[in-house]
């Protein structure tokens, strides 16, 4: 999956990795990404360099909520796994929304696989006929 930082719309369902330092006993520092996995709610500030994205997720049955800044070198990147529609450009009704959200589809993909699947199914018509008219020796 590729970085898609400023792709994001909410009703998105996004896989944020996030740097963190950990430090042990010792006093040593150790590095490590960590992800965090949720619907977007909200994108803010648009493509300016405080931009920030709040990402939702329910684990263990509690709501957690993260702002994420998303020009920050702690974001190492945001893959995008799924989109799903949502009425409004802020969409903190989520929060207490109980019904499954429909999956948005995707409008050119779509269509070019479907003219692609007419192309083959007549190509094989066409070798099927060819077949037929050859004669037999």
């Amino acid at each position: 999956m590729e970085d898609a930082r400023h792709e994001i719309k909410p009703g998105m369902i996004v896989r944020v990795h996030q740097k963190i330092k950990d430090v042990n006993k010792k006093g040593e520092e150790k590095e490590r990404v960590q992800v965090f996995e949720g619907t977007v709610l909200a994108t803010k500030h648009g493509k300016e360099p405080g931009a920030t994205v709040t990402v939702r997720k329910v684990s263990g049955g509690v709501g957690v909520e993260k702002i994420f800044p998303i020009n920050s070198p702690i974001v190492e990147k945001i893959e995008k796994l799924r989109e799903m529609d949502v009425r409004q450009s802020r969409a903190y009704y989520l929060r207490d929304y109980k019904k499954k959200l429909k999956e948005r589809k995707k409008k050119g993909v779509e269509q070019k696989t479907k003219t692609v699947a007419k192309e083959k199914k007549k190509d094989v018509e066409e070798q099927k006929e060819e077949k037929s008219v050859v004669p037999k020796k």
